[in-house]
């Protein structure tokens, strides 16, 4: 059950879309949402205490919490300023936040645009939170409700925990695609059935596909495969090994954030 959502608040173009979902998941649910601002200040203050929080800081902080109250009037908020300004302390005092909510929403870091936050703040909080976070695509229009989810399977740990996170918000979906890749195609294949079982237990209709996969593109035919299928969803399982031991622990999960195109669930 979804019942204490948390979501990171900066002052990004793209976080009224964000926080559009969280609202829209914390009234689906009738859970408890928290809005957390956080964001880097400027570089020649940051660290000196007697001009912290600078003005702009401050605007800024303000501005988010006027949004916030304005988006969740009717619900259970609360608007939270980490008040830090530097790299080391957004991304330790985020992850020590995130700890105590049942799913954290977040922001595609985008490379290009002008950010807020420190680049890894996302893989910082996956790595050391232990909760489970849904991350929004820099472009794109989506919304809390997924009826298509595409399930990525590789029989990791990470990938079983991302499962059975998802699970509150692909209750209600039209029916989930299930796709399990292994350098074996019958291990896949029979990963892909247990699979199905599970969510059929929980009333969630499915279809399988197995997949050989034998060099490093998996990520790619995965994000290509879930735009095939009309995915508005991918849960996968974060910083695992996928069993091929010229992929680096955590190159897949850093390649997904990069190049995703949809919504992200991700576990560790």
């Amino acid at each position: 059950m979804l019942k204490n959502l948390m979501v990171h608040l900066d002052q990004s173009p793209r976080c009224e879309a964000r926080l559009k979902i969280a609202t829209a998941l914390a009234k689906a649910n009738g859970a408890r949402l928290v809005g957390v601002f956080a964001q880097k200040g400027p570089s020649k203050l940051v660290g000196s205490m007697a001009s912290w929080p600078p003005q702009e800081y401050v605007e800024a902080s303000q501005e988010s919490k006027k949004t916030f109250e304005s988006a969740t009037q009717g619900l259970n908020a609360e608007w939270v300023d980490i008040n830090r300004g530097s790299d080391s302390a957004v991304l330790a005092l985020v992850s020590e936040k995130a700890r105590y909510f049942d799913l954290v929403i977040m922001g595609q870091y985008e490379e290009s645009g002008l950010n807020f936050v420190p680049a890894e703040l996302v893989e910082e909080v996956l790595t050391n939170a232990g909760r489970p976070v849904l991350i929004i695509p820099y472009v794109g229009e989506f919304s809390g409700s997924f009826k298509h989810p595409l399930i990525a399977w590789n029989a990791s740990s990470q990938a079983a925990h991302a499962l059975n996170d998802a699970l509150p918000l692909i209750l209600n979906c039209d029916q989930a695609v299930v796709l399990a890749f292994d350098s074996s195609f019958d291990r896949a294949e029979a990963s892909c059935k247990e699979v199905a079982v599970q969510l059929s237990c929980h009333g969630i209709k499915s279809k399988t596909e197995a997949m050989i996969i034998d060099d490093i593109g998996v990520m790619d035919m995965l994000l290509n495969n879930a735009c095939d299928q009309g995915a508005d969803l991918l849960v996968m399982g974060a910083h695992s090994h996928i069993g091929f031991p010229f992929i680096s622990r955590g190159a897949g999960t850093r390649h997904i954030l990069k190049t995703m195109v949809l919504p992200v669930l991700m576990s560790s």
